[in-house]
């Protein structure tokens, strides 16, 4: 199976798919989308993986999904289309029933924390830097994770605020991480607690991790969800001073300009 914008491996028991766009911080696409898919699909039909790691490739994790092609375009019929395909790929990683570690570094931003955060356990470089930004122009959170993973006025700092600063030890003692390594060290570690989870019973572990997860969706884990995604949708397609002109600066001079906008616009 050929991909243009991931890549997958095997080693022994462990699936690796690492995402591969590193001229543009493996930002995700709807290429990216459909081929993680396809690549889940492999790993989880081999009988001979037992764990999947989901890392990227260059500079960084991933700065989440694309927005070249604007943030507020579209009726609310294509939008609800386009946000449910973001957030049913988030979502595949905390639904897999073969375990899932997502190893980051640099930055892991947006839906990439939000694919971050879905996935079992998560490794993090110390040099990376987390946050969702989306507030900062006019957009909203795919899959409204984060209140799930850590505290609720941890949450709504982060979030009300669009922090992507976060450090990985701040991630860590907020229970977004469950290890930070040293810089550049984040897939070997990540591969190591792979090969420790894939030495295991697989069927005890499949069953712990579905057991875990319906723990989340009998306290409604999954209707609080799909009740933020329509927010999102509806943030989406409502247009404010603030997403008009960073859409219009992304529109006229690029994404580098919108994003210099916005950081010159929240500075301090």
């Amino acid at each position: 199976m050929d991909f243009t914008t991931i890549r997958y491996e095997t080693q022994g028991s462990v699936a690796l798919l690492t995402l591969s766009r590193p001229d543009k911080l493996n930002a995700i696409n709807s290429v990216m989308v459909q081929e993680l898919h396809q690549a889940m699909d492999k790993a989880e039909s081999d009988e001979e993986v037992r764990v999947i790691i989901l890392q990227g490739e260059g500079r960084a994790f991933s700065a989440g999904f694309d927005i070249n092609g604007g943030t507020s375009q579209g009726d609310i019929t294509s939008k609800r289309k386009v946000l449910t395909e973001d957030f049913n790929i988030i979502m595949r990683f905390w639904d897999c029933p073969k375990p899932t570690i997502s190893a980051i570094h640099k930055y892991c931003f947006g839906g990439a924390l939000e694919m971050a955060m879905a996935c079992d356990l998560t490794i993090a470089s110390e040099e990376c830097r987390l946050g969702e930004p989306e507030p900062k122009f006019g957009s909203g959170i795919v899959a409204l994770l984060m209140p799930w993973m850590t505290g609720p006025k941890q949450a709504k700092q982060l979030l009300m605020t669009g922090d992507d600063r976060v450090t990985a030890k701040r991630a860590y003692e907020m229970g977004l991480v469950n290890e930070v390594t040293v810089e550049g060290q984040h897939s070997d570690a990540a591969l190591k607690l792979a090969r420790t989870i894939a030495a295991l019973d697989k069927t005890a572990i499949a069953l712990t991790k579905q057991a875990i997860n319906r723990s989340y969706e009998i306290m409604g884990m999954r209707q609080a969800l799909l009740q933020a995604l329509e927010t999102d949708v509806v943030i989406e397609t409502t247009e404010t001073p603030e997403s008009r002109e960073f859409n219009d600066i992304l529109e006229r001079h690029g994404l580098k300009e919108a994003l210099a906008w916005r950081e010159n616009r929240y500075a301090g």
